[in-house]
């Protein structure tokens, strides 16, 4: 007799607050029981489930916290099915690897230090409202799945998306990105007390409005914080154990009897690759010396003192005010060095050099067709300004894989482009497709803010009419206890042993892209506004030794670039211009070796190498469109010959009829006598009847009147 099962009701613990026009839901316990955290976000139907797994196998801690963020969108959130063959989702678009960086930025830092259990969160978008963005609701939804989980997590953090308009703040505004309803597009993500992340693209703002925009979303965000501290009360799951790595003063004095004056020495060599060769021999003795087969110390554990020598050195002495690595000051930028042209066949292109950090750009314009096509969860659209970012492992001396972009490439592309998106010509000033490319070719620190300042000198170079030059820094930071100092142009040692990574882009009228990343519990107001003054100076710095080589887009195009001839005929001669099955168009397209567009509006646009070849083919256009005016005198070839008179053809597809009578004011009886078919002559209009049918004279022309087309 077999068992009979119960079905066990699960009431599933929930928290909905009001967030600004939005009412948002976190819900647990019905759904991914299995995994160690699952939160469904609900904001305004748009629905996210956000799981948290760790890796419970009694297996030895690692010495990093080996953390994946996964986000994905499903298109049936959206009601819609996926192209392709398989039809189903396929790898993880451009946007959301960003989201997946977007929510990985916050959350890492508030891990406790020395847990180094492998954690997986996953973020999957379940409906779609279009009205509200999963990027928010993503974050919030990974912040509370962290926060029930049981795992070292210093949280929980809120997130908040704010705009800006007429002098206003707005909170999670419906619409993303610059649009006509709002000047900035910023997302903050923080804790309690303090702003950890900050991602934004504003329309040349000025600092006083970016940092008041940082401060609002904190301040609004603290209803999310509260909402997921008392969910996780409620389910007040128990704390994992673990067992952190315990510094050791014996093992810290013997690290700093054997390496620290040699490490000293080594962070004074100005050179990166000679300071790294000199700092791996180091380590590498340590190694020898301290983490040996008969040594009580695992390497992992003399790794982390000897890491944390070098960082009491390099931030003890700028704590103190000495000269940074390579000896500079704190607000001091590297040499900088600048070529435009340097690619002979390309369309723009130029190579920014500044310290150790180089990057090459190029530019190449296309047409709309070019643009790229984003198939995006809320539907399809085009895309005509791409930038692609490219770190090669030569720029940093190493090797390694090449290949499809990595996260880092698409978030590093993604932010160079948010610097310049804002100075960008819309189609209408300049009708091309712009596809930017920044090749790193060396490295030491803000290749993302190189790039930037190299895309700018590329698109003027291509005679792009960008609306103002754009240039971009990074700033760091150190901070120990109440003591701080502001870096400006981080160098990658900096970077690794500072605390946080603070950039900023834009012309010298303000910010287009801001973006911050903390590794520490938060930073001030105070920090925050001297980080932007020094950033500031920073960048009026960079765009005056920008302007002493190109300030302005150049007035010609390279010869190699495309041209494009845009003009309107009317939509009822859209059809003679393609011709039955394209035959017409394609016939254009073919002879002067350009390429034609049409929309249904009737505007066209003509895209060639060669300015000759546009010009023909709207020519040809015009005549095609044109409409045969009665009193007008045109050059036409004779097309056929008839007992009563000869064709002739005045306008593509349009033929006219001279009759024997008009072709000479003298008796003429053959008409082979005085034409034969391929002549070209002149005619004049004499009638053009209800059925469309065109009467010419040859006679009516005077021998030495020229004709109007």
């Amino acid at each position: 007799m077999g068992t009979t099962q119960r079905t066990v009701l699960v009431t599933p613990i929930r928290k909905t607050f009001q967030y600004g026009d939005q009412t948002v839901t976190l819900e647990t316990g019905e759904i991914a029981r299995q995994a160690d955290g699952a939160v469904m976000v609900n904001v305004d139907d748009t629905v996210v489930l956000v799981t948290v797994v760790v890796d419970k196998r009694a297996t030895e801690m690692k010495d990093f916290l080996p953390l994946t963020i996964d986000y994905q969108e499903k298109t049936y959130a959206a009601g819609r099915i996926p192209g392709g063959f398989f039809r189903r989702e396929g790898r993880p678009s451009e946007s959301e690897i960003l989201t997946s960086r977007l929510i990985d930025r916050p959350v890492r830092p508030l891990f406790s230090k020395g847990f180094g259990r492998e954690v997986q969160v996953i973020a999957t978008v379940k409906s779609l409202n279009p009205a509200v963005n999963p990027e928010i609701p993503s974050l919030i939804g990974a912040s509370a799945a962290l926060s029930i989980a049981g795992l070292p997590f210093n949280g929980p953090i809120g997130a908040a998306r704010v705009g800006y308009k007429n002098g206003e703040y707005i909170l999670n505004p419906a619409m993303i990105g610059l649009s006509p309803d709002s000047d900035l597009d910023l997302i903050v993500a923080g804790t309690e007390g303090a702003v950890l992340m900050v991602e934004s693209e504003a329309r040349s703002l000025p600092e006083e409005v970016m940092l008041g925009a940082v401060l609002y979303g904190h301040e609004q965000m603290q209803v999310v914080i509260q909402a997921i501290k008392e969910l996780a009360a409620e389910v007040n799951k128990p704390q994992m154990e673990w067992e952190p790595l315990q510094s050791d003063p014996e093992l810290k004095a013997a690290v700093a009897e054997a390496c620290a004056d040699q490490l000293g020495e080594a962070y004074r060599i100005q050179d990166k690759m000679e300071r790294y060769a000199a700092l791996t021999e180091i380590r590498q003795s340590v190694f020898d010396k301290l983490a040996g087969e008969d040594s009580p110390w695992p390497q992992p554990q003399v790794y982390g003192a000897v890491e944390k020598l070098e960082k009491e050195i390099v931030r003890g002495r700028i704590i103190a005010g000495e000269a940074r690595i390579d000896g500079r000051d704190t607000a001091t930028v590297r040499p900088i060095s600048i070529r435009t042209g340097v690619l002979p066949r390309t369309h723009g292109s130029a190579l920014f050099t500044r310290g150790e950090t180089q990057a090459l750009v190029i530019t190449t314009l296309g047409t709309e067709r070019d643009s790229q096509i984003i198939d995006a969860l809320d539907g399809e659209r085009r895309e005509p300004f791409m930038l692609h970012y490219n770190f090669p492992p030569f720029c940093v001396g190493e090797t390694g894989r090449v290949g499809s972009p990595k996260r880092r490439e698409i978030g590093h592309g993604r932010l160079a482009k948010r610097g310049v998106l804002a100075s960008m010509p819309s189609l209408a000033e300049f009708p091309y497709s712009i596809r930017v490319v920044s090749e790193i070719t060396e490295s030491n620190g803000s290749s993302s803010m190189a790039s930037v300042c190299g895309t700018s000198l590329s698109l003027m170079d291509a005679g792009v009419p960008i609306k103002s030059p754009v240039a971009g820094v990074a700033m760091g930071l150190i901070k120990e206890g109440d003591q701080f100092a502001v870096l400006t142009d981080i160098m990658g040692d900096e970077d690794h042993l500072g605390d946080m990574d603070f950039k900023v882009a834009g012309p010298a009228e303000g910010i287009n892209a801001l973006q911050m990343d903390i590794k520490i519990d938060g930073i001030t107001r105070e920090i925050m506004e001297q980080a932007l003054a020094q950033a500031k100076d920073g960048r009026l710095h960079i765009l005056g030794e920008m302007s002493k080589v190109i300030d302005t887009h150049r007035s010609e195009m390279s010869e190699h670039a495309p041209r494009i001839i845009e003009f309107k005929i009317h939509p009822e001669k859209i059809r003679d211009v393609i011709g039955k099955g394209g035959s017409t168009i394609r016939a254009l397209t073919e002879e002067t070796g350009a390429t034609i567009d049409i929309n249904d509006d009737g505007v066209v646009k003509i895209f060639s190498v060669q300015k000759s070849a546009g010009e023909e083919a709207k020519k040809r256009i015009r005549l095609i469109t044109a409409d045969v005016e009665v009193g007008k005198i045109y050059e036409g070839k004779v097309a056929r010959l008839m007992d009563f008179g000869a064709f002739v053809t005045i306008l593509p597809g349009r033929d006219g009829l001279v009759h024997i009578s008009q072709i000479s004011d003298e008796r003429v009886e053959r008409v082979s006598d005085k034409l034969k078919e391929g002549d070209v002559i002149r005619v004049k209009v004499l009638e053009v009847d209800k059925q469309g049918r065109i009467r010419l004279s040859m006679k009516a022309v005077a021998e030495d009147e020229a004709p109007d087309a």
